[in-house]
Order: structure tokens, then sequence, then C-alpha cells
């Protein structure tokens, strides 16, 4: 299908959109949400459906429904016509057009592309916190719960710190610019001019009358955040799990990313790993040493491997066992190698009869002479 076609389909879908669901619906919000929730809904759900990346039918219709959701409702004076009188309003503010942005430029745009709006939009630090597993979640993977200190935006003033809109009003030091101009005289005849941030309201271009009770105007709340970590099977050392846009918010930024990066547990069992590989380190005695013996080894996930030796096992030999070591990671129905170490445990002591019988045994011809000196 050509671009231009391609575009016009686009443009008819979103002219439909008239008649679709609510928007906030689309973007999966309530009402009250935030400029920031809207712009981290967007981001998700854009990057889900676009038709490069989600080949399902009805990503694309879906795109373009999302696309058009958040030039709305990212728009404040077009979200305000939208929630009085919904998309029939709209279309009479817009002298019935129906203008719409093309969904691919404002893609590019808000990912970097070169939009003038999303460039001016600051992103806030990423957090970046290790959590420990043990190597039996990292053998079978797991789903760990776990919590997240942060801080939000107020969800009763939205951010703006003001107990409400009408309590914002524009800062009268810099008829709400943000910056004032300063003259100084250097000598006689000879006036500097520079611009610096107004300090009444410390560059925002407006003042806050009467604060927000529920945050007293700091505008964030600390908050406690749930999240479900998907420990992958074989995931290895290091591995980083990125939850986008769940950092710390804040007004005059875009929320950064949670970083979570998976170490494994330091097992002061038996078990031990390396790759793909596991180690496990088992003790005999020296019956066993000589004669051999069959053992069951309870591996990590419960199944039983069988330890089997017909023959003299040297202390320090090391069994590979083929395909029982860990998962490999992103193809869980492969396996790595298991070396099972063996340590010969030697008695504390020895009566004399056990003595003779060693000896005997080591000595079969001529033995009963040195064997009384035992």
């Amino acid at each position: 299908m050509g671009s231009s076609v391609f575009l016009l389909f686009l443009i008819v879908s979103l002219a439909l959109l008239a008649h679709a669901a609510d928007l906030y619906k689309v973007l999966d919000l309530s009402r009250s949400a935030s400029e920031q929730d809207i712009r981290k809904a967007y981001k998700r759900l854009s990057r889900k459906y676009h038709p490069d990346k989600n080949k399902e039918a009805g990503a694309e219709e879906k795109f373009v429904e999302i696309a058009h959701a958040y030039e709305v409702l990212s728009d404040s004076t077009k979200r305000q016509i939208y929630d009085r009188h919904g998309e029939e309003g709209l279309k009479a503010h817009e002298g019935g057009q129906g203008h719409h942005a093309n969904p691919f430029d404002m893609f590019q745009s808000f990912f970097g592309g070169g939009g003038h709006q999303q460039q001016q939009v600051r992103r806030g630090p990423t957090s970046v916190s290790e959590f420990e597993v043990s190597l039996a979640d990292a053998y079978v993977g797991a789903s760990i719960d776990f919590m997240v200190k942060k801080r939000i935006l107020c969800d009763h003033c939205r951010g703006t710190g003001a107990a409400s809109s009408d309590d914002i009003h524009t800062c009268s030091a810099c008829n709400g610019q943000g910056v004032r101009i300063v003259r100084q005289q250097i000598m006689p005849g000879m006036i500097s001019q520079s611009q610096v941030q107004c300090n009444e309201c410390g560059g925002r271009g407006s003042v806050i009358g009467k604060k927000c009770a529920h945050c007293g105007g700091n505008k964030v709340m600390d908050h406690t955040q749930h999240y479900t970590l998907e420990v992958p099977k074989g995931v290895p050392e290091g591995h980083e799990v990125v939850y986008e846009g769940e950092a710390d918010e804040n007004p005059d930024w875009e929320a950064g990313d949670v970083v979570i990066r998976i170490r494994t547990k330091k097992d002061k069992g038996a078990w031990r790993r390396k790759e793909s590989s596991l180690y496990w380190r088992e003790s005999i005695s020296v019956e066993e040493a000589l004669l051999g013996f069959e053992r069951n080894l309870t591996h990590l996930d419960g199944h039983i491997v069988e330890l089997k030796r017909k023959v003299v096992t040297q202390p320090g030999y090391v069994q590979v066992i083929k395909g029982e070591g860990m998962p490999i990671f992103e193809h869980p129905f492969e396996h790595g190698d298991l070396f099972v170490e063996y340590n010969v445990i030697l008695p504390t002591e020895l009566s004399s009869e056990a003595k003779k019988r060693i000896f005997t045994a080591f000595h079969p011809e001529g033995g009963n002479h040195h064997s009384d000196e035992l």
C-alpha cells in the first residue's frame, strides 16, 4: 500500500473517531488524569500498537485511535472542550474541518524525532536498584512482588500546588514571562541589561494564592507503589528489567525509569552457578569411593538426578551430567551441564579390628604378621 494511500486511510480513520469510544478509555485513563499520566499512557500504548512492531489485526486502527486521543487530551484547550461538549464540541471548535495530526509524525515527534513541544519536556532521573533472587528462582523462573517508595503528583491538585485552578495567578512581577530584565549602570553613560529568572515565581510565570491542603503546595506526595518482577528462567547475572516512566514524578519533568538489576543470592549450600553451568559437591564415604554407589540428588526444581558410580572414585573427581545445568536464557527448554565434584570423607579413627581387615584387603598374602603389629 503506497504511503499516500495509507496516510489517506489514517486521516479517514481519524475522522471516524468522533463516533469511537471515550478518549480517556482509549488511553486507559480516568478523567482526572494529569498531563504526565496522559504522556505516559501514550508512550506505552503507541509503542505497543505501532504497525512496525505489532502485526496483529486491528493494531493500525488502534494506533490511530491512540494518537487521536493523545492529540486531544494533551492539548489543554481541546481537552476542556472535549470534557464539556465531547467530540461534537471539538468539531465545532475546529470549524467542522476535522483536522488531525499525522499519527506517525506525532509518534516521531514524541520519541525524539524533532517535535518542538516534546523537546521542551525534561526527563527526570532513572532509579536503579539491585534485586537478589535465589538460585532456585533463577532456575525455575518466578513472579516476585516488591514495593518501591517514590514521589507522585498530588492527585488533588494534579501537581499545580494550588487549592484550585482559581488560586493560580499570573506573576505580576514578570507578567507571566518567568524572567525579568535587570538594568545596571556600569559607569556614567553606560548601562548593562540582562535577563534573569524571576525570583517571585521561580521562573514559572505564575504564583499560588492558596496552597493545596493535601500536599502543602509541594505538588508531589510520598507514595509506595506495588510491582511484580517477572524472573525468566535462566536469567543472567545483572539482567535488567525496566519499568518505563515509573520513577519519581514532578510537574517540571517527565518521570524517568525504574530499573531493577537482578543478582543471584550467595548460596551457602553446595549449589554454585557459572553462566549456564551448575556445580554441586557431593560427599561420599571411603567404602563408596572404593566399591561404587548409587545416590539420588534433588535438583533445584525438585526433580531427581541419579548419581551412579561402579568404579573407584578419586577424591576431587568431577562427573559431568549433560543437560542438567541452568536453563539457557530465552531458550528455556535448553540446559547447560551439571558438574558434580566428589569429596571422599575419611574416618577420624579406626579400631584395631578395622585396621586388620583393611591391611588384609591390601595385603592378601603374608599380611598376618604385619597386621598383628597394628
